[in-house]
């Protein structure tokens, strides 16, 4: 069976040529020098796009956002304790970088909706996502059926109804195991007592 463009692409993009002077390597010190948020003309992986929803007409956009890598912040604490007990190394958040880069986003254009995100990059410091917009009153949006169901959705990001959102709940898995993590797991606990 002969492969078609997008599976090619798929396929560079599992293991991205990152060496001296290649193209992501080019573009990694150009997206280290641009803002945290930047405006993109069109995908830089159409493939993924593509398949998380994004279609090449008026209403849709993307979006590149950057994201500081690794585990909290944490303050250190002045006295008493032993330092191995102060938590303050290897912790890490309820939410992943995607979810935190998809966030900023909606906050950045709160008249879109976020549809998805992926992402195209990391280096030492930060991790690079492509989120997808879509512009909820627009009448491209509106007339489309395959979308416009999204006129119906309100802050979907900050609900955790995208795709990394949806992993981040644990709603990835069905069935055995995972009885406690529908609808969410606050909304389980309260439902047992």
């Amino acid at each position: 069976m002969t492969k078609g463009l997008y599976q090619y692409l798929r396929e560079t993009w599992k293991k991205p040529d990152t060496s001296y002077q290649s193209p992501q390597w080019e573009r990694m010190i150009e997206w280290r020098k641009e803002g945290s948020i930047v405006r993109v003309e069109k995908p830089t992986r159409p493939d993924r796009a593509r398949s998380l929803g994004y279609k090449a007409k008026q209403g849709f956009i993307v979006v590149r956002a950057k994201v500081r890598r690794g585990g909290l912040r944490k303050q250190r604490l002045n006295s008493g304790r032993k330092p191995s007990r102060m938590g303050v190394k290897k912790i890490t958040g309820g939410k992943s970088t995607q979810r935190i880069a998809e966030e900023r986003v909606a906050k950045h254009y709160p008249n879109m909706e976020v549809l998805n995100s992926y992402k195209v990059g990391a280096d030492g410091k930060h991790h690079f996502y492509e989120v997808i917009l879509v512009d909820r009153s627009h009448p491209a949006i509106l007339n489309d059926k395959d979308i416009n169901w999204i006129t119906g959705e309100k802050n979907r990001v900050y609900r955790g109804k995208t795709s990394a959102g949806k992993k981040g709940r644990g709603l990835r898995n069905k069935g055995k195991g995972a009885e406690k993590i529908r609808p969410s797991i606050r909304a389980n606990k309260r439902r047992g007592k």
